[in-house]
Order: C-alpha cells, then structure tokens, then sequence
C-alpha cells in the first residue's frame, strides 16, 4: 500500500454565505440577454391633486410593461398605462349632460432605480414620460333593446352624446416598494410591488361644445397620482 493515497476536493459550497437572497434574479451577471428582460402587469386606483381636482376626480388604472435590466440597479421600461377617471358635476354640467368621464392612455419611457437589489424586500424610485392621449366624454341615458336567450326587454343606458380629445407628451415620477421571491435556489425573478407616481398630463386648455353639447371650458395640464399594485418577472 502506498504511504498516502490522495482525496478528491471537496466541492466549494454554492453561494456560501450569500443567504436565501441574493443578486443572482438580477441582469449584469451573464446569462444571455434574455435573462435581462423584465415584464410587469398592474392595477389601481388614481386620485387628482388639487390643481385638478376641478376638472378631473378619482377613477382606476392598469398598466402594463417590458423593459431590460442592465445591472443589478438600472433598468428601463417600455409601459403602457390606461387610466378611467370621473369628471366633476359642475363640467358635466357645463356641457348639458348627465354623466361624464376621461380616459388617458400612454407609451413611455420609465427608468427605475433600485436602491437594494440584495435584498428581499426592495425600494426603488421611477419616473419617465412619453406619448399622452386623453378623451373626455359625456354621457346621456337613453333607451335600448336589450335580449337574453329567453327575454328581450327595453333598459335604460348611458350614450356618449359629446366627447373632445387631446395628443401630448406627460411625464411621472415616484417611488414603490416591492418584495422578491426566493424560487428554487434564490435565483427568484417574480415580484410583487406597489408604488405611487405624481403624473403630469401637458393638456392644453379647451374651451369647446362637444358635439353640439353646452360650452364647455376644462382648464390646462392634468395632474394625478396613480397607485398601482401588481407584479414584475
């Protein structure tokens, strides 16, 4: 037998002291540049700041988004948002009818920055702008045949008899909160997220009569703060 017979080396421990979190989820470590890629999916609610709370009241939002990771702090998205909001009872009657509302839908550009990437529990700032486009409709209820398998009967609903729309840039800022799942080896890439922005739609002012309707005046820029919850793969 000889003197001493050699052992293999025993393998080095897989993210030794790096806990049940860790940066691998996060792009900038290799991978190929799919495992860059983000998506996200959200909803809401949305309240006016006081600047327009008289021409625009609370309503609910969802967006959603794809964008790339380029470290393990910056990312950049691509997101589109819809965003349905009641207008106040003194526009609406302004122009004659009996209900009302705005739609804004956009595409933009929103950096975000992640302070602790590490962690389990995530804060992060974001903001952006892009493309804006907002309608205002009002409403009229009128009468309408309405049919089932077994019944048609006639109800009553509400028809957009005015509306007028504007195209123009806008932009956000804010911050969230998010949490990240560890997955199988703390490579977890889902994450669930709330945050809030201070969004600024450049509306010019209007002075019109929708569709014949009553004059009608909303005044410039459309300022909310959306909320959104959701979640980020």
């Amino acid at each position: 037998m000889p003197d001493s017979v050699a052992l293999p080396v025993a393998p080095s421990p897989s993210g030794s002291g790096a806990g049940q979190y860790d940066n691998k989820s996060h792009g900038g470590g290799g991978g190929g540049i799919m495992s860059h890629i983000t998506y996200e999916g959200g909803g809401g609610f949305n309240a006016p700041t006081s600047d327009s709370s008289p021409y625009i009241t609370w309503g609910w939002n969802f967006t959603v988004g794809a964008g790339y990771r380029f470290n393990q702090h910056l990312a950049l998205n691509l997101e589109y948002q819809f965003i349905h909001s009641k207008i106040p009872g003194a526009i609406i009657a302004q122009a004659g009818a009996t209900g009302g509302y705005a739609h804004i839908w956009s595409f933009t550009l929103d950096p975000t920055y992640d302070f602790n990437p590490k962690s389990a529990v995530e804060f992060y700032a974001t903001g952006g702008g892009g493309f804006f486009r907002k309608v205002t409709s009002f409403t009229n209820p009128q009468l309408a045949q309405y049919c089932t398998y077994f019944y048609c009967g006639v109800v009553t609903q509400n028809v957009v008899v005015g509306h007028f729309s504007s195209n123009q840039g806008g932009w956000s800022i804010g911050g969230g909160i998010q949490h990240r799942f560890a997955g199988w080896n703390g490579d977890g890439k889902t994450r669930i997220f709330a945050e809030a922005r201070y969004l600024d739609v450049l509306t010019p002012p209007v002075t019109t009569q929708p569709n014949g309707l009553g004059t009608t005046t909303v005044g410039e820029d459309t300022k909310i703060i959306p909320v959104t919850v959701g979640v980020r793969f």
